[in-house]
């Protein structure tokens, strides 16, 4: 059983520099999320019977988390932070002694567990954001929520659970050398995260000159709008990233010089929590235009296709999702979950050979998947720089490994 606890707290930024946090007579933890909203690996948890990450940005003290935000990882992009629900009020204090955020949370009887509040990436910096969701199956109730598997047999203790069951992404562990190689994991696509969904951070790619580089271009909104992208992207291809809170149509679609709806739109679904990215070209002497339609709120940045995420190991997501592969030739395996409640939905995959090109619109396309409903299957990535649109009505994983 889980529960709203606290008043949800507007998103407020924070300074990227080394923080204490904790809440008097609570034992917190921290909870290191990647780009699907679960943790990579058992070292993801910080607590007191494991107080240090081995990046060293994250430390358990007594009664306190110290997180040096300036030095995590870039796969992180959010940082639970989960105690007892004795309740009380979460503080974040920077190195001068300033209360930079804080998060007061109420307990109740029936809850043994809380997730406090999160740290999460917007635009290059970090936010802070109160979550207050309690769990009656205490901290182990909690930890599987975010990825933790924890063995039945084991007791849910009212302190942080030992992460002896945690579920690595495929790629990560290394084997011993001269180890027989594990078996292939199976693979579950994950569904979609809180709304808004974190800002990643980006680097860009050695030789990558396909595009623009600007500084990113956030909007968010409720119900039907239109956003016009100020000139900071200027001319040429860009990403269009874009998040819609629970049910109900979706849809966004660029406008011509007449102000009217393109023929081709970015987005066009009905699923639920719809995360979504593509690229679109910036016409040349006027500004980007888009309509969007649909009723509950929303998010949408701009940003350098630079900044879509890289196609290396195995990725998961929910929704369309525009890639960026480097690499040599390879094979890539897609596992399509279906979309929500049928399991029906169409799945492509569209590959753009984008290496010596700088601006324009997109080259001709290679279309390597084109299917609808739940599917496991392998295609041909061709060698990279490439570009790849992958559009899917619902949760996916997908797995490339080179060929030589």
């Amino acid at each position: 059983m889980m529960c709203g606890m606290g008043h949800m707290a507007k998103n407020s930024w924070v300074p990227s520099v080394t923080l204490r946090v904790g809440a008097e007579g609570v034992d917190v933890a921290a909870l290191l999320l990647g780009t699907d909203g679960r943790v990579r690996g058992d070292a993801d948890m910080v607590f007191d019977g494991q107080p240090a990450h081995p990046s060293g940005a994250v430390r358990h003290e007594p009664e306190s988390l110290v997180l040096a935000l300036n030095e995590v990882e870039a796969a992180v992009e959010r940082i639970v932070i989960a105690g007892s629900a004795d309740g009380g009020a979460l503080t974040a204090v920077a190195p001068d002694g300033t209360a930079v955020a804080s998060y007061t949370v109420a307990g109740t009887p029936d809850v043994t567990a809380v997730a406090f509040a999160e740290f999460f990436r917007e635009s290059g910096g970090w936010k802070f954001a109160g979550i207050g969701q309690g769990y009656g199956s205490g901290l182990a109730g909690l930890v599987t929520a975010y990825g933790v598997e924890v063995a039945e047999e084991e007791p849910a203790v009212a302190g942080p659970v030992p992460l002896t069951g945690v579920t690595k992404m495929p790629g990560q562990a290394r084997p011993e050398e001269g180890a027989p190689a594990p078996a292939e994991p199976v693979v579950t696509p994950v569904a979609a995260g809180p709304f808004p969904p974190a800002d990643r951070p980006y680097e860009l790619v050695g030789g990558w000159e396909f595009g623009p580089v600007f500084e990113p271009y956030t909007v968010e909104g409720l119900g039907n709008d239109v956003i016009t992208v100020d000139e900071r992207a200027g001319a040429g291809p860009v990403l269009v990233e874009l998040a819609h809170e629970d049910g109900g149509y979706v849809g966004l679609f660029t406008l011509d010089r007449r102000n009217r709806d393109e023929i081709d739109y970015l987005f066009n679904t009905t699923v639920p929590d719809y995360r979504g990215s593509t690229v679109t070209p910036v016409p040349k002497g006027r500004p980007l235009r888009m309509r969007f339609d649909g009723k509950n709120r929303w998010v949408l940045r701009v940003k350098p296709v630079a900044a879509a995420r890289r196609l290396e190991g195995t990725l998961s997501g929910y929704g369309p999702e525009a890639l960026l592969y480097v690499g040599g030739g390879a094979d890539l395996r897609i596992d399509f979950e279906g979309r929500p409640g049928d399991g029906g939905g169409y799945v492509g995959i569209e590959s753009y050979g984008v290496g010596g090109r700088t601006g324009g619109g997109l080259p001709e396309s290679d279309l390597l998947l084109n299917t609808t409903g739940a599917l496991r299957q392998t295609v041909p990535v061709p060698r990279g720089p490439q570009l790849l649109l992958l559009r899917a009505d619902g949760a996916w994983t997908v797995t490339v490994r080179e060929i030589g």
